[in-house]
C-alpha cells in the first residue's frame, strides 16, 4: 500500500474511533434524560453530534496526509541512496534535513565502504592470479600456439584465399548459363569468404596469447592494427593513457579479444569502433560495430562468449553491459573501478 494512503487511513481510523468514543461519552451523560437537548444542539447550522464525528475525521485526514508526505520523502531519499550504492556512485549525506535517517545513512556508508573493500580485494586477487599465470606460463605452450598460428596462416588461410580468388574469377569471367548452378557457385564463394573471416578470428585468438610485459593500451593498439591489415573492415579507436593494475589489464584485454572475434565471426560488420578511456575513476572499454545485431533475449542464456566476457568483468568488480538490435549493430561496454585512482593500494 502507498505510504500516504496508509498514513491517511490509519489517521482517519484513529480519529473515527476517538469521535465515536467522545460521542458515546457525551450520550452516556444524558442517560435517563431527554436526549432532545443534545440532539437538537447545533454549532452554527451543524448538529453537535455530527460535528464531533466529522471534525476529528477531517483533522485525521489532514494529519495523515501531512505525515504520509513527510515519510514518503524520507523513504524516497533512502531509495535514492540505495540506488546510488547499486550504481557505485558516491553517497550524499544531509544530516541537517533528514536527522531521522542519520543512523540508516551511516549504515549505508558502511555498506558502500564494505563493497569497495571487497572490490579492492577481488581486484588484488585477480592481479595476483594474473601475475602467477604469467610467471607459470611455460614457454613451450607459447611456442606451440605460435607454431599452430603460423601453420594455419601459411597453409589453410592461404588455400582459402586462393579458393576465394578462383571462385571470384569463375563467377566474374565465366559465369555458367544455368541460373541454379550460378547461384550455387555464388553461395560457395560466400562460404569461402566466411571461412576466411573465421580463420582470421581464430588467428587473432591464437596471437597474441597475452600482454606479456606490454601495457593494456599497447596490446589493444597492436591487436587493432593487425585487424586493419587482415580484415576488410573500417577500424578506428580512441585509446587514452592511464595506469591500472595488471589483473584488470589482463581481463580487459581478453574481453577485447573475445569481442573482436565475435564481431568477425557473427556480426557481418563493415566498421568497428573501440574506445578505452578512464573517467571518474572508472576504466571504460566500449566496442561498437554496425553489424546485423541479434535478439538479446535469445542470446543472454545461450552465448558462451557473452557469458565468458561478463564473468571476466565481474571478476575485477566491473559492470558488463551489451546493447544490440537486429540490423542495428551491437555495442558492448565494460566499466571497472580503478582503485589506484581512489587511493587504493598499488601492487609493486
Amino acid at each position: 500500500m502507498n505510504t500516504i494512503i496508509r498514513q491517511v487511513s490509519t489517521a482517519v481510523l484513529l480519529s473515527l474511533i476517538i469521535s465515536i468514543t467522545i460521542a458515546g461519552i457525551t450520550l452516556s451523560m444524558f442517560l435517563g434524560r431527554d436526549w432532545s437537548d443534545i440532539l437538537g444542539y447545533k454549532i452554527g447550522e451543524v448538529p453537535f453530534l455530527l460535528v464531533i464525528l466529522i471534525v476529528p475525521v477531517i483533522a485525521g485526514m489532514i494529519g495523515g496526509l501531512v505525515t504520509g508526505v513527510y515519510w514518503k520523502q524520507r523513504l524516497q531519499r533512502t531509495e535514492r541512496q540505495m540506488q546510488a550504492i547499486i550504481k557505485d556512485q558516491n553517497l550524499t549525506i544531509d544530516n541537517e534535513t533528514y536527522k531521522e535517517l542519520d543512523t540508516i545513512e551511516k549504515l549505508m556508508v558502511q555498506i558502500q565502504e564494505k563493497i569497495r573493500l571487497q572490490t579492492e580485494h577481488a581486484q588484488r586477487l585477480a592481479t595476483e592470479r594474473a601475475t602467477e599465470r604469467e610467471k607459470s606460463l611455460q614457454e613451450i605452450v607459447v611456442q606451440e600456439r605460435n607454431r599452430l598460428a603460423r601453420e594455419l596462416h601459411d597453409s589453410v588461410s592461404q588455400q582459402l584465399f586462393a579458393a576465394s580468388m578462383m571462385m571470384s574469377a569463375i563467377n566474374e569471367a565465366q559465369p555458367p548459363e544455368d541460373p541454379q548452378v550460378k547461384q550455387q557457385l555464388q553461395m560457395v564463394e560466400k562460404m569461402i569468404n566466411q571461412s576466411q573471416l573465421e580463420m582470421r578470428a581464430l588467428l587473432l585468438h591464437l596471437r597474441p596469447v597475452a600482454l606479456k610485459g606490454k601495457s593494456l593500451q599497447d596490446g589493444a593498439k597492436e591487436l587493432l592494427v593487425e585487424l586493419t591489415q587482415k580484415v576488410p573492415m573500417k577500424v578506428d579507436w580512441k585509446i587514452e593513457d592511464f595506469t591500472v593494475d595488471k589483473g584488470i589489464e589482463d581481463q580487459l584485454f581478453r574481453i577485447l579479444q573475445e569481442a573482436v572475434s565475435n564481431t568477425l565471426r557473427h556480426a557481418k560488420a563493415t566498421s568497428l569502433h573501440v574506445m578505452l578511456i578512464e573517467r571518474d575513476e572508472k576504466v571504460i572499454l566500449r566496442i561498437a560495430d554496425n553489424g546485423i545485431g541479434f535478439n538479446m533475449d535469445k542470446v543472454k542464456t545461450s552465448s558462451y562468449g557473452m557469458q565468458n566476457m561478463r564473468e571476466r568483468a565481474y571478476e575485477v568488480g566491473g559492470v558488463f553491459k551489451v546493447v544490440s538490435l537486429p540490423n542495428e549493430g551491437t555495442q558492448l561496454e565494460v566499466k571497472v573501478p580503478n582503485l589506484r585512482g581512489m587511493g587504493g593500494e598499488k601492487d609493486d
